[in-house]
């Protein structure tokens, strides 16, 4: 063998792992966001639930399916509508899926991305396929009806595992869903969801360990219960590929949640140079078709 032959045989093996590491999104241009709205926030108006009728369906109120959902959007005059996963029916299939594009695209409104509730942290085997195959089906969805991002989890340390063998398979798993998802140009924005990642260090360790340029991290606003909430937020600014607002933040020994302070979020994500989706995912008490609408009109003027 060769040197020239060598050198390019070993540059086909190294392939992803010699990629550097992802660094911080140098956007240009100033910080831009618009305003989208999560399916999540009518969770209990929606039909379907991962697949099976919706058996917490609030008594009196619309039972809705996705394309319900984008007509609100549209009739809220909300840009955004990001529609998660788990309230598409069943038989959902191509025909469905461009279905939803088409009346996306009349009603004016941009499907933002979706959202899938897998879990990345358990070891090779049945249950890793599992929640491998159920991402990678969801990026091809994805693809069809146009959405450009997919909220993911990490998950939890699983029974007889350690902290640092979930991180591992975390990260496994990740990698081998943004290796489709790079050939689809699809996002997978890990999110701040709790388990393995309700501290920023180990989120952006493993979004940098990603080494790929579909790579990003779903920002929740709501989903650090650390010391430094907002702190910790402008953490992992740098790395958004989507926002999600919530209505609260609840610090570490808080009883409760305590309001957002949405100028507050707005400067961290402004300060990262952030450009993207601004979506609210409601999930307070107030009747989401009360809260909704008024929280929708107070966040307009805020994102100009």
């Amino acid at each position: 063998m060769n040197r020239r032959h060598f050198l390019s045989t070993a540059a086909a093996t190294l392939g992803a792992s010699a990629l550097p590491a992802l660094e911080p999104i140098n956007r240009k241009g100033k910080s831009r966001m618009m305003l989208g709205l999560a399916a999540y926030s009518f969770r209990d108006n929606m039909k379907w639930m991962k697949g099976k009728e919706n058996t917490k369906l609030k008594a009196g109120g619309p039972a809705w399916d996705i394309l319900d959902f984008i007509d609100y959007c549209a009739d809220q005059g909300c840009p955004g509508a990001e529609l998660t996963s788990y309230f598409f029916p069943p038989d959902c299939d191509e025909k469905y899926l461009l279905e939803v594009k088409r009346q996306a695209y009349l009603r004016g409104v941009n499907i933002t991305g979706t959202a899938v509730g897998n879990t990345f942290t358990h070891p090779k085997g049945e249950a890793r396929d599992k929640e491998i195959a159920y991402v990678k089906d969801w990026i091809e969805k994805s693809t069809i009806m146009g959405a450009p991002h997919i909220r993911v989890f990490a998950g939890t340390v699983q029974k007889g595992s350690t902290v640092e063998e979930a991180e591992k398979n975390c990260q496994e798993c990740y990698d081998e869903c943004l290796a489709f998802a790079d050939k689809k140009g699809v996002f997978l924005g890990l999110e701040n969801h709790g388990g393995i990642v309700a501290e920023p260090d180990p989120l952006i360790r493993m979004v940098k360990a990603a080494k790929s340029p579909w790579a990003g991290i779903n920002f929740d606003s709501g989903n650090f219960h650390t010391e430094d909430p907002y702190g910790d937020m402008a953490k992992i600014a740098p790395y958004a590929v989507n926002v999600q607002l919530k209505t609260k933040v609840t610090p570490k020994g808080a009883k409760e949640g305590e309001p957002s302070d949405v100028p507050r979020v707005l400067k961290i994500l402004k300060d990262a140079n952030y450009q993207g989706w601004f979506t609210l995912e409601y999930e307070d008490k107030e009747d989401p078709f009360v809260a909704v609408p008024r929280i929708l009109a107070e966040l307009k003027p805020l994102l100009g």
